[in-house]
């Protein structure tokens, strides 16, 4: 149905201003983790003892405000000690122990929620880091779903046709019906993900089309956190979620971009940690499959084996290890595990409220294959790679010592 008139503007100016007030709560949301993968790659975090306890993951504030300042990304302790504020009244970090409510220029230990598994995951952030893990699939697999079509004799770039759109979001896996896949496009763009390209409609299964409105990639600058009117800002045009507009005479207007040049490692399509401060030295990374030449983040280099074993050793007849086949259905958030290691790789971590761990997986277990594809002699990247960019549901052989 295809709504006109008083009704139609009406309702573009509701989906407007909530899509704004959601766009702030998804920068943040962005800001934070570019900076705690970004303090996990500098070792700034790291575990941290005191009075004879370890606290896991955690950072100083005083040397995190040193940080701020040495990288620029505040001119002084005020201005830092501001930013991170906003980051702690956001839910975004907070002190280990949970005794400071603010942010203090002090040798106390804060540490990121995502890093300890008490990130609030409201039903908002959940729609967030689905659309942000969709955007990360569609973009990783061979398909022709983004392109140039017209609308109304206007050409646009880089937009989805919506019946095709959720042909592929059923075929990946990511709904079981088309209403239901239709209900989750409507969410998309009720939070700011995507948008109609004109902004006329709601999202709908049909002929309309989209664009992704949500610019992942754009590296922010932490002192956006504190321009809570709007970015005082300018977008950089160095990102292909930059809205890209084309007249059909040819001519660029403003929302043209061109390709990107830089790109940054988001977390994607992965649960939250599942450590505490009891949990000692295991350890997650983050990562996103083929977003830049570098690879994905490790914010805990420490393994939770005590030995590497070889995929022969695995396989020899009589050997101590046995095979367990796990059917594990993505969530919103992800799968809940953490891979690492190199031919084989391991589970490195699990999170208990996870889809994995209903399904039986334990850390220490040795990934012998995802979806029938034997990994023994692959590492981590193209291991996580291969269920980032794959189906919800995922079929996994282990091999588990006895």
């Amino acid at each position: 149905m295809v709504l006109e008139g008083r009704e139609m503007d009406g309702i573009g100016n509701t989906m407007q201003k909530k899509a704004a007030e959601l766009e702030r709560l998804a920068e943040v949301l962005v800001t934070g983790e570019q900076l705690r993968l970004r303090l996990h790659e500098g070792k700034v975090i790291k575990d941290r003892r005191h009075h004879l306890r370890t606290y896991p993951n955690c950072f100083v504030a005083k040397e995190l405000i040193d940080w701020l300042i040495e990288h620029k990304e505040a001119s002084d302790r005020d201005t830092a000690i501001k930013i991170m504020q906003k980051l702690l009244d956001q839910s975004i970090i907070h002190h280990v122990c949970d005794e400071h409510r603010e942010f203090k220029d002090m040798k106390l230990f804060y540490r990121f929620r995502k890093d300890d598994g008490t990130f609030p995951l409201d039903s908002e952030a959940k729609v967030f880091m689905r659309g942000q893990r969709i955007y990360e699939k569609l973009m990783n697999t061979e398909n022709n779903l983004l392109q140039t079509r017209e609308e109304e004799g206007v050409s646009y770039e880089r937009t989805l046709l919506a019946s095709e759109f959720i042909d592929w979001l059923l075929q990946e896996g990511e709904m079981a019906t088309r209403e239901e896949t239709e209900q989750l496009g409507r969410r998309l763009l009720e939070h700011g993900i995507i948008q109609h390209v004109t902004n006329k409609h709601h999202f709908v299964d049909g002929p309309l089309l989209y664009q992704f409105r949500m610019n992942f990639r754009r590296r922010r600058r932490l002192i956006e956190l504190l321009h809570e009117r709007g970015r005082s800002i300018p977008e950089s045009h160095d990102s292909p979620f930059c809205l890209r507009k084309q007249n059909s005479d040819g001519s660029n207007t403003s929302f043209l971009s061109v390709s990107p040049t830089k790109e940054i490692k988001v977390a994607i399509g992965v649960r939250r940690s599942s450590m505490s401060s009891s949990c000692g030295s295991s350890g997650y990374y983050s990562s996103s499959p083929t977003l830049s030449s570098s690879p994905p983040v490790l914010c805990n280099p420490k393994s939770v084996l005590k030995r590497q074993v070889s995929p022969e050793e695995l396989q020899t007849p009589g050997g101590p290890f046995i095979k367990k086949t796990f059917t594990i259905v993505g969530d919103a958030v992800g799968w809940g595990f953490v891979v690492r290691g190199s031919k084989p790789c391991h589970i490195q971590a699990v999170d208990p409220g996870g889809p994995a761990a209903a399904a039986g997986m334990k850390v220490c277990q040795f990934v012998v294959s995802v979806n029938g594809l034997n990994v023994l002699c692959h590492d981590y990247r193209t291991v996580s790679n291969l269920i980032l960019t794959g189906p919800r549901t995922i079929v996994m052989e282990v091999m588990e010592e006895v």
